[in-house]
């Protein structure tokens, strides 16, 4: 009877012990969250509460099961399995207290700077980002690393690798050279602010916005909502226009092929007329003038400035819709002609 008490008893007070210590804490966080309001990692640390209960559960019966008597036949294949249990709980841990963390530093940097300077916090959030997928990435290594060596053949293993590490390394090395240098790439344009999440861009002829940006890739949201996926390398190794460095604001260009006889200073005092009526443009600048000429047509350029890259495009298109409309209908003869004669027929019989 008591190789049967022993165990349950040594369990039930193991979750008794980690359901009480996980209240406590919860309890703790909660009132440090409700007097520093303005500190988020209170609120944040609360995800950790199951995390927190398996490392401290598994840690009091890894320590016990040997005396409580459990399952004595197979105590090796327990205390494995507790073991790895133990080890990747930790983990877990670890991840969500620098979830936390990293969350809790950007709340209140963007909190802080939303309203002075969004590039920066955009640029804070792809550093933070990253950092925070690096922290992930190396302590998931570590936990299957330090899991693998607890068991024995794997250390005969790895002792054995040692001697051949030189060949290896050289091996290793040239085989990941691209996933090396995505990961240095990475970490170059998070901490070189060459491209930060939100940043409107040109890759290869498609305009589009930043969505995502890893270790390895980066993805764009084209206008049409497509995506484009590419390694991080092209943005630190190519060039590529960034229209959000420096400031958001951009200048947009009309250019309309016309008749020699377009009236043009008309032409621009009904661009003066009509742009105060298109939202989205920022009033900072404009101006039509003509900057080139042909034997059939002169070019016409209309220019607006816009507060981003999506209102420029839209200022764009209601400035070239609505002076080919005003043209059409008060001017006709100012649109492009194309002169022709009738075909001449061919002599013979």
């Amino acid at each position: 009877m008591e190789n049967v008490l022993r165990p349950v008893t040594v369990l039930g007070g193991s979750l008794a012990i980690t359901l009480i210590a996980g209240w406590a804490a919860d309890l703790l966080l909660r009132r440090a969250d409700t007097r520093h309001p303005e500190t988020p990692l209170w609120g944040l640390l609360r995800r950790c509460r199951l995390p927190f209960q398996v490392v401290l559960c598994t840690s009091l019966l890894r320590g016990s099961y040997r005396q409580a008597g459990t399952l004595p036949d197979h105590s090796f294949a327990v205390g494995r399995i507790l073991t790895l249990i133990l080890i990747a709980s930790v983990a877990w841990l670890a991840v969500r207290i620098a979830t936390a963390a990293v969350d809790s530093v950007y709340a209140r940097y963007a909190a802080a700077a939303a309203a002075e300077d969004e590039a920066r916090v955009r640029r804070v959030r792809t550093q933070v980002t990253l950092i925070h997928r690096v922290v992930t990435a190396v302590v998931i290594v570590v936990a299957l690393a330090a899991m693998l060596l607890t068991f024995p053949p794997m250390r005969a293993f790895g002792a054995s690798m040692l001697a051949s590490a030189g060949v290896l390394g050289i091996v290793a090395g040239i085989a990941a050279q691209a996933a090396l240098g995505n990961l240095f790439a990475g970490l170059q344009i998070a901490f070189g602010d060459t491209v930060r999440i939100g940043d409107t861009v040109v890759v290869d002829k498609e305009w589009g916005k930043v969505e995502e940006i890893t270790l390895t890739f980066l993805t764009v949201r084209t206008w049409d909502e497509r995506r484009i996926t590419m390694p991080v390398s092209y943005f630190t190794s190519k060039p590529y226009e960034n229209w959000s460095r420096g400031g958001a604001e951009m200048t947009g260009t009309v250019f309309l092929h016309l008749d020699h006889s377009a009236p043009v200073p008309l032409l621009r005092d009904h661009l003066e007329q009509l742009l105060p009526d298109i939202p989205e443009w920022d009033g900072r600048a404009w101006a039509l003038v003509v900057t080139d000429t042909t034997p059939y047509s002169i070019q016409v350029r209309a220019t607006a400035t816009a507060k981003d890259a999506d209102d420029v495009w839209t200022l764009r298109c209601a400035i070239r819709e609505r002076l080919l409309s005003w043209l059409a209908a008060h001017h006709p003869s100012a649109l492009p002609r194309v002169a022709a004669t009738e075909a001449v027929p061919r002599p013979g019989p």
